[in-house]
């Protein structure tokens, strides 16, 4: 992952919960090259929040390995 694509998923890791902000910015500082967390990052806000809190298992099973650090972080 290029200096660019690491800047995109940062602004996309801006979201309009500051929960999800502080999870996200954590995570991104221990995994700034995760290009899987994209994927999550095209659900809704409350949707990805349920996805982080543990309160749903709504998401792909590739990207488990993804919610497991995030629920982590």
């Amino acid at each position: 992952m290029n200096r660019v694509e690491r800047e995109k998923l940062k602004w996309r890791c801006r979201r309009g919960l500051l929960e999800l902000d502080i999870v996200l910015a954590r995570y991104l500082v221990r995994h700034p090259e995760d290009g899987e967390l994209a994927e999550l990052l095209d659900l809704p806000d409350n949707d990805l929040w349920d996805i982080v809190a543990g309160r749903s298992d709504e998401y792909a099973p590739h990207l488990r390995q993804v919610v497991a650090r995030l629920r982590a972080a």
